[in-house]
């Protein structure tokens, strides 16, 4: 598999949380299949190469669930290695007290519990998976964990981004206009409209903020660059914070009036300041075009 492809095999111990484990590296960028039957894993590495690039992280959820099936799994694997292809299994467990006090709790039946005891399906299980937990690169135990806390930990060991080793959290970075609505998604949310504005510029008026004239006009006040300073202060001890609670997406919303001008250019150069400092962010300008659109009209 190529170096910037990454394949995780999740799987453990029934009740021990693989389903937020794959959740939680859904969020941070992983293409994640849940009870795939072992004997497909070589085809989905297959196909993430052939992806050229477009899926970069993959997750693949391996259970008893399987039946039948399960009992390929650790050929399945063996394929992998033949065929050259590197993957990490994390392996998921608890204490046989906590599994059972789970099942009870959420009422669901242990898959290897057709009609005998929980007791008896869990020790049967941890049995059949003896192998494969003896080639787990992670072996994580969610006996005392909150599922915030396993959301951290699943962050902390596979959520790293290979190029800058950062946790993957997902900054979107949106600009809008007040006059059209705040964008709904957003989680925290920044009014530029005591800025100087271009609108009154009759030169500038008709562009946006992506143009060159108009960047500079923002910029060249003092108030915008003491601005710009303060918010990257904050935003360099927020985003840590956020980290540390498990969060893995956050939206920043940039508005002035109407969404063309002085949002655009402090969007800009705010995802451009995010990204130097090793953050995934994407930018988005929410309303720049409508109302270049109204105003032709």
């Amino acid at each position: 598999m190529q170096p910037n492809v990454r394949l995780v095999i999740v799987t453990g111990l029934s009740g021990a949380g693989k389903t937020e484990a794959l959740k939680s590296l859904e969020d941070v960028g992983y293409f994640c299949v849940d009870n795939l039957p072992p004997a497909f894993i070589p085809k989905m590495a297959e196909l993430c190469v052939q992806s050229e690039g477009k899926i970069s992280r993959l997750a693949l959820g391996i259970d008893i669930r399987g039946g039948e099936f399960f009992s390929q799994t650790l050929s399945a694997l063996d394929e992998l290695e033949r065929a050259g292809y590197p993957y990490t299994i994390l392996f998921l467990e608890a204490s046989d007290a906590v599994l059972v006090r789970r099942y009870k709790e959420s009422r669901h039946r242990h898959p290897l519990a057709a009609e005998g005891r929980i007791e008896e399906a869990i020790r049967r299980e941890r049995r059949l998976l003896e192998e494969l937990r003896g080639r787990a690169g992670y072996i994580v135990d969610t006996s005392n964990m909150t599922v915030n806390q396993l959301r951290q930990e699943i962050v902390k060991l596979l959520g790293q981004d290979s190029q800058n080793g950062r946790p993957g959290l997902l900054v979107h970075v949106v600009s809008f206009g007040f006059k059209h609505g705040l964008p709904m998604d957003a989680d925290l949310v920044f009014d530029v409209r005591f800025l100087p504005n271009p609108h009154y510029v009759q030169s500038l008026r008709d562009r946006t903020g992506e143009d060159p004239a108009v960047e500079e006009y923002v910029n060249r006040w003092a108030v915008t660059r003491k601005f710009l300073r303060r918010l990257q202060g904050l935003l360099g001890f927020l985003l840590p914070q956020y980290e540390a609670e498990g969060k893995t997406q956050l939206t920043i919303a940039v508005g002035c009036t109407g969404g063309q001008h002085r949002s655009v250019v402090v969007a800009r150069q705010l995802a451009q300041w995010l990204g130097e400092r090793g953050y995934r962010v994407t930018v988005e300008h929410r309303d720049a075009r409508a109302v270049r659109a109204e105003e032709r009209e």
